[in-house]
């Protein structure tokens, strides 16, 4: 008898379905790699130096020569509808052909080659130089032909020389004379009440040194010239003390060219921007960012912590608790512009107002002892009823039941009478009073910004760590109390440190969330281009008060009001690129405390 073949099984119903997921797991996977691989290449393609070619092209009856590299190659829709290939080349020199980058048509290139000897120079303004070198001209008269042996190592000698005296010319004016530009401003608020003449002269005097000093510096940066020669035969003069590096891209190897990429990289991330933020480093933008994440980070972690622990543990489960948590996940979804619209008139002008200058609308003295008072009588007796107010005798539990909503009552109207205390105090007059009308905190800086999006992203904190609580094993509550542990001790050395690797999933994606906006920030405290970091060696050494540089903004600033958008495409990607990195270097820092948070307390665990 033959056997009988066996039965293929049934499909699992829902196969399909899960066939569909993966499907858009996989979609979503390869847009998501897709967007980072493009801001990669573009990204780090700023960086390599390219080879310079010589392009012989047709402009009307005549032929030009133009040097530059080859960047993309497009198609262009004539008028007559057929279509075109074109070139877009980096040419450098804006100070000569007043754009650094030109189309020209394919048929228009009549012959292109790749000449040896071409300079490629970084430069102070007009971002870079494409030329041959004619002759250096010293200040002591000794001319260096541009095809001597030598040529190379003494430009190479006098651009050093320059940096260094640009790094000198930095000190003195943005450290030295900034000092002194600080202590002038204490003395002219000083000089109100007293009389502070001979300090100020003092000051005056020693500020005029220092200036003397730093225009001889400037005057040395000028005194060296190169005389180049441009593809199309032109001879410039420039400055050598305005060139900061040079390479000759058709003469250097594999090695050489790595060597420009990695000193290209160190200059984007360390120096400061020039040109309306189209040359030059991003330094400001990179601190500005991280010190205003981490601002936010710190602020945003213990409110959304204690506001979680209320709501799960202590707060009654009812109507109220419900409304709040609908309230606080569509607090999620509010635009960031609103937040920023809040910051501004919250924390910029009210709360900074109030720093700066005190109450603009005082209370009577009367009024407010009164309400002191009454503050004061409020919190003693929530106080005592919240330590004395505790029975089990059953017959008092009605009673009991009261007194807690007395106590609740109580704390709510001690908080209101601090609040209108503190706010309308009538023998406040403000910590920089004396500065006024220029505002300190009432206007934009980095600690409101970091407050506007530590509030932007308390929701996030507040549900993950709720979830967090929730996840805590119910049998883990029962045994501390078991155990003898009051409820608070039970929270703060049981349920909270299990809950840690939650509470930190929220944080980093409050920090991931934060990073990246921009909304509220341009209302709140960044700024296009800031002179001084919100750290630094100057008493008191954190500024919060200071406006500052942000990678999203700086995107931004780039992508849609910078006067040369062909210039300013790369920096955006250089830009966008090194954002991104630093949210996931944070994350990857918040996701490492956050595992060893986790091995720590899983081994601790009973």
């Amino acid at each position: 008898m033959p056997e009988a073949t066996p039965k293929l099984p049934a499909r699992t119903k829902g196969e399909v379905k899960v066939w569909l997921t993966a499907a858009g797991l996989t979609i979503g996977l390869i847009m998501i790699s897709g967007l980072l691989l493009l801001i990669a290449m573009n990204g780090l393609s700023v960086f390599w130096p390219d080879r310079v070619a010589v392009f012989t092209i047709r402009e009307g009856d005549k032929e030009t020569r133009i040097a530059g590299s080859l960047v993309k190659t497009q198609q262009r829709r004539k008028p007559d509808g057929s279509f075109a290939t074109e070139h877009q080349i980096f040419t450098g020199n804006k100070d000569a052909y007043n754009l650094a980058f030109r189309f020209i048509n394919a048929e228009d290139i009549l012959s292109q080659s790749d000449a040896k000897g071409i300079y490629v120079a970084e430069r102070m303004e007009y971002g870079d130089a494409v030329f041959t070198p004619v002759e250096l001209q010293l200040a002591d008269g000794t001319k260096v032909a541009g095809s001597a042996a030598n040529f190379a190592s003494e430009f190479s000698r006098l651009i050093q020389d320059g940096n260094d005296r640009r790094a000198e010319i930095l000190k003195i004016e943005k450290h030295q004379i900034g000092d002194i530009n600080a202590r002038m401003k204490r003395l002219e608020i000083r000089s109100r009440t007293e009389d502070v003449k001979a300090e100020i002269a003092e000051e005056q005097a020693l500020y005029q040194t220092l200036a003397d000093k730093a225009q001889k510096l400037r005057t040395a940066q000028t005194a060296d010239k190169l005389v180049y020669q441009l593809a199309s035969g032109e001879e410039r003069t420039q400055n050598v003390g305005d060139i900061l590096h040079f390479y000759l891209p058709n003469d250097i190897g594999i090695f050489g060219r790595t060597g420009v990429f990695l000193h290209a990289i160190r200059e984007f991330l360390l120096a400061e921007p020039r040109e309306a933020n189209t040359e030059g480093g991003i330094f400001p933008a990179i601190f500005g960012t991280f010190v205003m994440t981490l601002l936010m980070a710190v602020m945003v972690t213990p409110f959304g912590i204690i506001a979680a622990i209320y709501l799960r543990e202590y707060a009654r489960q009812g109507l109220m608790v419900q409304i709040v948590r609908i309230c606080v996940n569509n607090l999620a979804g509010v635009p960031s512009i609103v937040f920023g619209v809040f910051g501004l008139g919250f924390f910029v002008y009210g709360v900074g107002g109030f720093i700066d200058g005190g109450v603009q609308y005082p209370m009577a003295p009367s009024w407010w002892f009164a309400a002191g008072f009454g503050a004061i009588a409020c919190i003693g007796i929530a106080v005592y009823l919240s330590t004395h107010n505790r029975t089990a005798i059953p017959t008092q539990q009605k009673r009991q039941r009261l007194l807690h909503k007395v106590e609740g009552l109580l704390w709510i109207t001690s908080v209101f009478l601090v609040i209108v205390t503190v706010a309308r105090c009538p023998y406040f007059h403000g910590f920089f009073s004396d500065s006024l009308p220029s505002p300190t905190f009432g206007t934009g800086g980095i600690l409101w910004a970091s407050l506007t999006l530590a509030l932007m992203t308390l929701p996030v904190v507040i549900v993950a760590t709720e979830e967090a609580l929730v996840a805590v094993p119910r049998g883990v509550r029962e045994a501390a109390l078991a155990c003898g542990a009051s409820k608070w001790q039970t929270i703060q050395r049981i349920v909270l440190p299990s809950a840690l690797p939650g509470v930190m999933t929220g944080v980093i994606l409050a920090m991931a969330r934060g990073a990246g906006e921009v909304a509220p920030l341009m209302i709140t405290g960044v700024v296009k281009l800031a002179p001084s970091l919100p750290l630094d060696l100057s008493w008191p050494f954190i500024h919060a008060e200071r406006k500052f540089m942000h990678l999203g903004f700086h995107i931004f600033d780039l992508g849609f009001q910078s006067p040369d958008s062909e210039g300013a495409k790369p920096m955006v990607f250089a830009t966008t690129l090194l954002l991104i990195l630093l949210v996931v270097a944070l994350n990857l820092a918040a996701i490492q405390i956050r595992a060893r948070l986790r091995k720590k307390y899983q081994a601790s665990a009973f």
